[in-house]
């Protein structure tokens, strides 16, 4: 059966795909989007929105344990894991179905199941079922999951070792458990968990945690997660997990070579992610792919014609508006609009374990390996009137600037609601702003962004509160 014909075909609905569906409907191409599973992709339903909605709750319950610090009362506090799972999903229920509404707005056609593709004219034919489609342009945005390793044992069973679909549902909280990985999705879980009252061990091959983060503020989160009870075993990695009855006992080998065994309830895998390039034909149209990521250009245009692929399929870094924003450049170059080539050195990083980390540009040791002579300006939040005001007073804010040009080349801080705050080195890296127009930017009294005017300040010697 031959199915319709469309000017762009979107694979996926992700943060990535949805977005790109509705800019290129917006900019009036024929389209539709192919989905095996929910509108909105993992993001929306099982990472990035769930995910927030479970650390918002852990959030309230560790301030309603410091409830005294503020001059309150609370007593008997307690938790239904019940109820938080169910608050969880309902935030993600609620705006996947904000996506299907979208998708009817802008009469995007909606087709269900899973695509694979097939040689075409102008672009790889669409094959859904028994249906085929056409169109004049075809975007992947499969996405990606979590990575397994099954030879090592390191691969999920729904019941002890879990990944993040796993450990986002619990059905109880669990006493223990062991997090391998101390990424984004490792270390918030992490967080979310060790709030909740878990006893928390962390595992990470490197030699400290969330290792893509500059050093410095590495160095300072591993400060506050053991100050908040949880276990650290850096230069690590799991030698084999072995299942009882009612636990996992995970050996852990460090640098040295030495094994500790660690006994406990659950397991979840946070070693990475894995491109969804596989069952789909790219080996048949002779897709280039690159350490398992379709590779393509700065508009999402791989090497076959009228083939593009943008977000986590593509490669690093595997973010949400990475995705988005990779969509939109895509389907404007496909509209034949003048537009700037994606570029992902302004793509902020945001982690939400507490306290918060973000970060954009180079760190202090990126930039000295590219060459730069840097000045480096830091602020704490112990300086800061309304980080005290908040009771929570830990955190970092660091800049790193070219000494010659004066060119901010990346900005990294840690500590409370720094991931609202990043945007605003993000918005001075897009506009090429040196060190003199932030100086003379007015940053308002009293709030946590006149840490950021500080630490610009500081670099220079001119820092007023430190």
């Amino acid at each position: 059966m031959v199915g319709q014909a469309f000017d762009v075909i979107v694979i996926g609905s992700g943060p990535g795909g949805y977005v790109a569906a509705i800019r290129a409907s917006q900019l009036g191409l024929k389209t539709a989007i192919i989905e095996r599973s929910e509108l909105g992709g993992i993001c929306l339903n099982w990472g990035c929105i769930p995910t927030k909605a479970l650390l918002r709750t852990s959030e309230v319950y560790h301030l309603m344990h410091n409830a005294e610090a503020f001059g309150l009362k609370a007593e008997k506090i307690s938790f239904d894991i019940e109820a938080i799972v169910k608050r969880s999903r309902g935030v993600a229920g609620r705006l996947s179905g904000g996506i299907a509404m979208l998708m009817k707005k802008n009469k995007i056609t909606v087709i269900k199941g899973e695509a694979k593709l097939d040689k075409g004219k102008d672009a790889p034919t669409v094959v859904v079922g028994s249906d085929r489609y056409t169109a004049k342009h075809v975007i992947l945005a499969t996405g990606a999951r979590a990575r397994t390793v099954p030879a090592a044992g390191l691969e999920p069973d729904g019941d002890k070792i879990w990944t993040y679909r796993e450990a986002m549902v619990p059905t109880s909280m669990p006493k223990s458990l062991l997090v391998i990985g101390s990424g984004a999705i490792g270390i918030e879980f992490a967080s979310f968990y060790r709030t909740m009252g878990a006893e928390v061990t962390v595992v990470e091959m490197m030699d400290r945690v969330v290792p893509v983060e500059d050093a410095e503020i590495s160095a300072f989160a591993a400060k506050a997660f053991k100050k908040q009870g949880m276990n650290l075993m850096l230069s690590s990695q799991v030698e084999k997990l072995e299942k009882t009855a009612q636990s996992v006992k995970v050996s852990v080998k460090d640098a040295k070579g030495a094994i500790t065994v660690v006994e406990v309830e659950k397991v979840i895998l946070a070693i990475g992610i894995a491109a969804n390039v596989e069952n789909l034909g790219l080996e048949g149209l002779g897709v280039k792919i690159d350490r398992g990521h379709v590779v393509n250009d700065g508009f999402g245009r791989t090497n076959v014609q009228g083939l593009y692929a943008i977000g986590d399929v593509a490669g690093p870094p595997w973010l949400a508006h990475k995705a988005s924003h990779e969509g939109v450049v895509c389907v404007e170059k496909i509209a034949g609009n003048d537009v700037h080539a994606f570029d992902t050195s302004n793509i902020p990083g945001c982690t939400y374990c507490h306290p918060q980390i973000a970060s954009v540009g180079l760190t202090e040791a990126k930039a000295k390996e590219a060459g730069h002579e840097v000045k480096i300006g830091r602020f704490p939040f112990v300086g800061n009137g309304k980080a005290i005001a908040l009771g929570d007073d830990q955190g970092l804010v660091k800049t790193v600037f070219d000494a010659k040009t004066g060119e901010l080349l990346g900005a990294h801080m840690i500590g409370s609601e720094v991931t609202e705050l990043i945007q605003g080195y993000v918005v001075a890296r897009q506009l090429e702003t040196t060190e003199a127009e932030l100086m003379h930017t007015v940053f308002p009294h009293p709030t946590l962004s006149e840490m950021m005017h500080e630490s610009v300040l500081d670099a220079y010697g001119k820092a007023l509160h430190i």
